[in-house]
């Protein structure tokens, strides 16, 4: 597939015209996807990575990024639920241990409130999601709807994000400490340990879309699972953006203190 095919994709799908009859033109569709829709992109994380945010800000995207964090290894559980074979429960399974963790082990929700509390926000308001914006909480929990109702095979797609994850960490992690006097590298151990969580999950999520889509139907409705993901990262973003850069807070949501 080249990128003259795909101009067809739309915000939803990759449309009707495009017919991919092979695992190798579906891996590269959905490379093509993450190239050009992961959240990466997205201004509100230009802004964040350059230094261009004010600690309240940061405060606030750590905040709402809490509710995705909590949330995953709900997902995650969701999609468990959805198998009956035991080698595949089995191989997800560790993702739920990776975020919350287990008996004298940390995860990486403990990771992100450590994050939080660096950044100077209470724990236990961020637990309670009580000042997340409206539109965080509608994105993620249509996210564990979509893994609930859609195909198994779509709700492993979805989570192929990760695919595109480390590098997105790297440049988080590089720009976040060299831009901002209020990060250090203890609250950045969420980012550090994903570096090699994440392409061990992708590549085995990645490994069974191309399995198991066998006919052109399937593998289009893997990569409009992707696509869907990456509109659950994006709009996170575009209502970051919208309420504290250019400063439409909705009521009750978070506020930053004046600095």
């Amino acid at each position: 597939m080249n990128a003259a095919s795909m101009t067809g994709m739309t915000a939803l799908s990759i449309g009707k015209d495009i017919k991919l009859t092979s695992a190798e033109e579906l891996e590269a569709t959905l490379r093509h996807i993450g190239a050009t829709r992961y959240h990466s992109l997205h201004p509100f994380h230009k802004l964040l990575h350059g230094g261009k945010l004010n600690k309240g800000q940061v405060q606030a995207w750590a905040l709402n990024r809490y509710y995705y964090q909590s949330t995953i290894p709900i997902k995650d559980a969701v999609v468990i639920s959805r198998f009956r074979d035991r080698a595949t429960r089995l191989e997800w399974r560790h993702r739920i241990e990776d975020h919350d963790g287990d008996v004298g082990s940390e995860g990486g929700i403990e990771r992100w409130l450590k994050l939080t509390e660096g950044l100077g926000l209470d724990t236990a308001y961020v637990e309670s999601t009580e000042g997340i914006l409206p539109a965080t909480r509608f994105a993620v929990e249509a996210y564990v709807h979509f893994c609930r109702e859609k195909s198994p095979l779509e709700a492993i797609a979805s989570s192929l994000t990760e695919l595109f994850a480390p590098n997105l960490h790297e440049e988080r992690i590089a720009g976040m400490l060299e831009h901002y006097d209020f990060v250090n590298p203890d609250i950045m151990s969420y980012f550090k340990r994903r570096l090699t969580q994440a392409p061990r999950d992708a590549n085995f999520a990645l490994d069974y879309v191309r399995t198991h889509a066998r006919t052109p139907e399937e593998r289009a409705s893997v990569c409009n699972a992707l696509i869907f993901k990456t509109n659950v990262l994006w709009v996170q973003l575009d209502a970051l953006y919208h309420a504290y850069v250019e400063g439409n807070i909705p009521p009750g949501a978070f506020v930053p203190k004046a600095s």
